[in-house]
């Protein structure tokens, strides 16, 4: 059973050197809220492993690009389910959690995504464009993206990345949810500064599109963020549904929403820590 307090692994590289972005900060702003209900320990992604026993959760928030260290976040995920331990967010995610193959399988279901392939052999499931997107399928932060010509194209469709579209879009938006709950939703109104973040005041609409892939992972509880474009034709597709730990942006928020979200954080921390929500 969890102590009085509650003793959580806080998971997060603060050294970690983000485009933009200062992953420390958000950190340091977080645990020295959730203190206040929780007895925290923080370490870095590659300890959590060896130091995850004798806590009543481990929380991965800030731990940087799984493609730094793919055996350790093996090994830890591994070990998790092995022991039975609560990672928050739960190891169930099917989207960034597992790797990039969800955008191949979204795509494929016609789901609203940027359009995706993997193989040369698959590439004219996509639009015709001038210049395409090749990712790899691990990637995050933008490491090893690069972006080719129409003639270059094919040689890298090799099976073991993502190729799409560039799309000529107006602006990416994205949307923060707590457990199935939508807190908050930012955009960058110039796309060429992807963190020059504003409030962004989502519509039905754009809640009903950012929905359909919260319920598509059917995570159950944990913090995602719903990463879309603003596409020509003026709808929306999803960039990417990080479910791992993504990054808040919350030094760009007002403070009063700064608030509610942290209190929406440590509300369902609270709850799955005392067993209110399933562990993975």
């Amino acid at each position: 059973m969890p102590a009085a307090r509650p003793r959580l692994l806080y998971v997060t590289d603060l050294a970690y050197q983000a485009r933009g972005r200062r992953y420390c900060d958000e950190d340091i702003h977080l645990t020295s809220r959730l203190r206040a209900h929780f007895d925290l320990a923080l370490c870095h992604p590659l300890d959590a492993a060896a130091l995850m026993d004798g806590h009543d959760a481990v929380v991965v928030r800030n731990s940087g690009p799984v493609l730094g260290y793919e055996k350790e976040y093996a090994a830890f995920r591994a070990r998790a389910l092995a022991t039975g331990a609560r990672v928050y967010n739960p190891l169930t995610g099917k989207a960034d959690m597992a790797g990039k193959q969800y955008l191949l399988d979204l795509s494929a279901a016609g789901f609203p995504v940027i359009p995706t392939v993997g193989r040369a052999e698959d590439l004219h499931r996509l639009p015709p464009a001038e210049r395409y997107v090749v990712k790899p399928r691990l990637g995050a932060d933008s490491l090893g993206m690069r972006v080719v010509t129409a003639g270059q194209v094919r040689a890298l469709a090799t099976g073991d990345v993502l190729v799409q579209p560039c799309v000529d879009f107006a602006y990416e938006v994205s949307f923060y949810f707590v457990d199935d709950d939508f807190q908050y939703a930012l955009y960058a109104p110039d796309p060429d500064r992807r963190w020059d973040l504003r409030p962004y005041p989502a519509t039905a609409a754009d809640l009903e599109f950012a929905r359909r892939f919260v319920d598509w992972n059917d995570l159950g509880c944990g913090i995602q963020r719903v990463d879309a474009c603003r596409a020509p034709d003026g709808g929306l597709l999803l960039v990417e549904l990080e479910d791992l730990n993504p990054y808040l942006s919350l030094d760009a928020l007002p403070e009063e929403a700064r608030d509610a979200f942290v209190t929406a954080f440590t509300a369902s921390l609270s709850r799955f820590v005392h067993g209110a929500l399933s562990p993975a």
